[in-house]
């Protein structure tokens, strides 16, 4: 960020500002570089006049959410990161709806515990997020979920701001949502509506706790890592292969590129040790990809998102 918006930019907003903030290390992998500001609005109203500053000024934001799907480069971002962890922006609430019960979510409320809420209310609709870390926003984002089903499918509304501020609602049905991905349009994530349904509360617990076993016995949860690295690929019957599959097929469990290595678990998860770099991780994505490509013509897609001032970064 240029030096002159440093003393102007932010100095009527009701943020909290750092600059040159170290934003790699508040990732899962716990590695990468700076952003020229980490902003943190302390108002729905704040965020929306930063947004259209931001648009009039052509200076690039991005949100960082639980950073649990994020991989920031070691020479870091440009412009400004949003982080929506004030108190306003992680509120939960639950009510009745003619269709039943239902929860309104805040983007910056915590997947984890708001899905042991709802368990502990009899409320099933959350079910699929179990062991899933993310915040709402960044959930809805890339469609989060996996074999259990994911967060769209007891979504039903949308509450984004655009990139000029303006609050804009969507439907579900009014959204495409992909294998890891939504269209969404607007910039900003701000809230979300659920439907959930009354169950068991002693069913759901158990239902939680299954998913929990399955994946601590097949995925390295304790290690630092942002959970699967690729994309399972769409074959042309329709159907999807497990992207770890070809990986360990391609011979690259534990396979290792400075400090960044293929878990010896499940091989579509990278994990980093102490002396790892982001580029460490960059390199090794890319050399599963050449790997896998080689060895059976299918090309691997990113489902970790990759932050860069490097615009040649392969994605």
């Amino acid at each position: 960020m240029p030096a002159r918006f440093r003393s102007t930019f932010f100095g009527d907003l009701d943020v909290d500002v750092t600059f040159d903030a170290a934003i790699g290390t508040m990732t899962h992998f716990v590695v990468g570089g700076q952003a020229d500001a980490l902003v943190r609005p302390r108002s729905a109203d704040a965020l929306s006049i930063l947004l259209r500053r931001c648009h009039d000024s052509k200076v690039p934001c991005r949100v960082l959410g639980n950073g649990a799907n994020l991989l920031v480069d070691d020479i870091g971002v440009d412009g400004i990161v949003i982080k929506l962890d004030h108190e306003c922006f992680k509120q939960t609430r639950y009510h009745k709806t003619d269709r039943g019960d239902a929860l309104h979510a805040m983007a910056g409320a915590d997947m984890a515990t708001t899905l042991m809420e709802t368990v502990r209310h009899g409320l099933e609709g959350l079910t699929a997020m179990a062991g899933i870390p993310a915040s709402f926003g960044g959930a809805i984002r890339m469609n989060a979920g996996g074999k259990f089903g994911c967060i769209s499918d007891s979504l039903e509304t949308v509450t984004c701001l655009s990139s000029t501020g303006e609050l804009i609602t969507h439907e579900k049905n009014s959204i495409r949502f992909n294998y890891r991905e939504s269209r969404i349009a607007e910039p900003i994530i701000l809230s979300s509506t659920f439907a959930l349904k009354e169950c068991d509360p002693i069913a759901i617990r158990n239902k939680v706790k299954e998913i929990f076993s399955w994946k601590k016995s097949c995925q390295p949860l304790s290690d630092s890592s942002a959970g699967c690295a690729f994309k399972n690929p769409l074959l042309p019957d329709g159907t999807r292969m497990s992207a770890g599959k070809l990986i360990d097929n391609a011979g690259l469990k534990g396979f290792s590129v400075g400090g960044a290595s293929i878990s010896n678990q499940h091989a579509n998860f990278i994990i980093t040790s102490a002396n790892a770099t982001a580029r460490n991780v960059i390199d090794l994505m890319q050399t599963v990809r050449e790997r896998v490509e080689d060895k059976t013509q299918v090309h691997l897609q990113n489902e970790v998102v990759i932050w860069s001032r490097d615009h040649e970064v392969v994605r």
